[in-house]
């Protein structure tokens, strides 16, 4: 046919490249198995069409996120409404949001709340309880203001029993915070600690692995390290703790300047 011998055991440069970069995003995905394309890219410093195009070649895929519905139960003997519509922070501690998610653990549920800093995307105060109450807010509170030194400006939760307890709320107008509330049945409005929890579960894994409750708490503090130590966030395309670290060595940067 006319066809040199070369060419018919010639191997294509683009496979041999694609194959490479196949086995870079496995090695990715062994570390960060929730990463989507983007954040592959970014963590690979790659050009994201490249990595789509090969996910979509050898049929990588990370996992998809779940509907989990949690409902608290809320209240409506308070003044407080929703103060951060619109609102975007400019520097770190201006805005906390808190949320509490439930985990299934050796025949009970467990409860995780959370407080995390808007501009930084940082959790701050984390903590694990057996029950769902104010209690377990307050601790939450209590702790990351320790960590962080940091009173914030505007905490924002929904108005679920435990966040408008008097208890945490009389602690919160002590110190100077104002208070803002979700309205009823609008859980977008407290979009950020909703996207976190989305993908806490499918991240961690299947927590039936373990053996004790001590390797189940383990295993939850571990993964907000993860967090917020080495997982990219999408909005700072870097994890939040890097972030905070680039923010505080430059006290004139704020967002929009």
């Amino acid at each position: 046919m006319g066809i040199s011998p070369k060419h018919l055991c010639r191997t294509s440069k683009l496979d041999v490249r694609d194959e490479a970069i196949k086995v870079q995003i496995q090695e990715t995905h062994k570390a960060h198995p929730a990463y989507g394309h983007r954040r592959v890219a970014w963590h690979l410093k790659l050009n994201h069409k490249r990595i789509v195009r090969v996910m979509k070649k050898f049929g990588i895929k990370p996992p998809r996120r779940k509907a989990h519905v949690f409902c608290t139960r809320s209240t409506s003997h308070h003044s407080y409404t929703n103060l951060i519509k619109g609102f975007t922070p400019t520097r770190a501690h201006e805005l906390w949001c808190s949320d509490v998610s439930f985990f299934w653990f050796q025949g009970r549920f467990w409860y995780l709340a959370t407080i995390e800093d808007i501009f930084t995307r940082q959790i701050v105060g984390a903590q694990v309880g057996k029950y769902h109450n104010a209690q377990l807010v307050l601790t939450t509170l209590k702790q990351a203001i320790a960590t962080t030194g940091k009173i914030p400006k505007i905490f924002h939760s929904d108005q679920g029993t435990e966040f408008m307890a008097h208890v945490c709320t009389t602690y919160l107008e002590i110190l100077g915070v104002t208070i803002s509330v979700s309205d009823k049945a609008s859980p977008w409005q407290n979009g950020f600690q909703e996207s976190l929890f989305s993908r806490f579960k499918e991240e961690t894994g299947d927590f039936n692995r373990f053996d004790s409750i001590g390797e189940f708490i383990e295993a939850i503090y571990a993964h907000i390290h993860y967090y917020n130590h080495d997982r990219i966030h999408t909005a700072l395309k870097m994890p939040p703790a890097v972030f905070a670290t680039q923010v505080s060595d430059n006290p004139l940067h704020v967002w929009g300047t």
